[in-house]
């Protein structure tokens, strides 16, 4: 018999998919039947600024104030905040968000690593953290840089889970 409701370790569509239902239709797959454990995720970006504005980080003179404070708090906060951003995420506890910023002559990049305890990874906290983070940078040089661009976002490395350890590259 065939249920609406999927249970743990449920594929449900045909495809294999585990985000989509069996008509086809999205779902936030179970992961009730997942073990606890310590995962770590960390993920980097750069924000692409002018000379100008990379000046103004480095001598302190953003008119808004400590931009790359701003921007640090905006990511951490954003970690916290990723199962209301991205859909299908499930709510986790962050247990831990450290964001490095550093200034670089091209702009600022930016480099993630969020921990838990839980039963799924988080990889998207590391992700969303840096986007956050360069959202809130971006907030506070826009007056001094409207061209101001995130690139290069991406999960650098990941462990914990079924799949343990994994870096980019290897």
């Amino acid at each position: 018999m065939m249920t609406d409701t999927p249970q743990p370790g449920d594929t449900g569509h045909p495809s294999g998919f585990t985000h989509l239902d069996a008509s086809g239709a999205a779902r936030m797959v179970d992961v009730s039947g997942k073990g606890v454990g310590a995962r770590t995720a960390t993920a980097t970006g750069r924000v692409l600024l002018s000379a100008k504005t990379v000046a103004a980080l480095r001598s302190g003179e953003v008119p808004k104030g400590d931009a790359l404070a701003v921007a640090r708090i905006a990511g951490i906060q954003g970690a916290k905040r990723t199962p209301d951003l991205v859909p299908l995420c499930h709510p986790i506890a962050v247990h831990g968000a450290d964001v490095e910023l550093t200034v670089v002559d091209e702009g600022v990049d930016i480099r993630a690593t969020v921990r838990t305890a839980d039963r799924t990874g988080v990889e998207m906290e590391a992700l969303t953290c840096v986007m956050t983070g360069a959202l809130g940078l971006i907030d506070m040089v826009k007056a001094l840089d409207p061209e101001a661009e995130v690139t290069r976002v991406r999960v650098e490395e990941k462990t914990g889970g079924k799949k343990g350890h994994w870096r980019r590259g290897d």
